[in-house]
């Protein structure tokens, strides 16, 4: 299931957000890869660790907890601490799938990559090429969205960024495990929230069958979660 979430971050967020990454060191992209996506990586990352990168993670963190279509459609248990990253100059980022496991170094922190997201730091008409092509049974989806939105993805999928041949792709990426591990059940659970939301807007929190349904989502979750 891909879910796109709009306005993650405001206008306002965005233009402090790239206030601060864009000053801070950057290193080669390469720096995060695991073996198989080290030689189709050519991109730029804010060193991770450095205080530009913490301040700014954080930031995307408090956001996305502020974000119920994330959180409806992620189910979030752990979420790896958010990356920064830039292309430009024909850089790119080929077909690759991300690791199963990410652990965060130099700590015991470690998640199940069961969803991958990309928030886009960047208006789309600023850069030429820089989508993001994520493979399913149905083909090729492209993505490139407004800044401040972001999608959300499973990690699983084969997927990668084409080549940006003018202007500078700014985006944070990283990657959570949810507290619902099989993509079925999260799936059919976010679909029943989003059914949920619709109802209790139309007809009151307190209406019978907003109250069955709710009570149905909640059961759901105790049978398939892991909290």
């Amino acid at each position: 299931m891909m879910v796109r979430v709009e306005r993650v971050l405001d206008e306002a967020q965005v233009l402090e957000l790239r206030r601060l990454i864009e000053s801070g060191e950057w290193v080669d992209g390469n720096e995060t890869s695991g073996h198989q996506s080290r030689s189709a990586k050519r991109n730029r990352q804010l060193r991770q660790g450095s205080q530009a990168e913490k301040t700014a993670g954080r930031m995307v963190l408090d956001a996305l907890g502020h974000a119920p279509e994330f959180i409806a459609a992620a189910l979030p248990l752990k979420v790896f601490p958010p990356l920064f990253n830039r292309y430009e100059g024909g850089e790119a980022f080929g077909a690759h799938v991300d690791n199963s496991i990410r652990r965060l170094e130099g700590t015991d922190f470690r998640i199940r990559s069961d969803l991958s997201a990309t928030l886009f730091l960047a208006e789309p008409d600023s850069y030429e090429g820089g989508e993001l092509v994520i493979e399913d049974l149905f083909g090729e989806h492209r993505v490139k969205l407004p800044a401040g939105d972001l999608v959300l993805y499973p990690a699983s999928s084969v997927h990668r960024v084409t080549p940006v041949t003018s202007g500078v792709r700014l985006g944070s990426f990283f990657w959570l495990q949810s507290m619902v591990r099989d993509p079925g059940e999260r799936e059919q659970l976010y679909r029943l929230d989003r059914t949920v939301r619709v109802l209790s807007a139309e007809r009151g929190p307190t209406d019978d069958a907003v109250l069955q349904l709710t009570n149905l989502y909640h059961n759901l979750m105790r049978r398939w979660a892991d909290a």
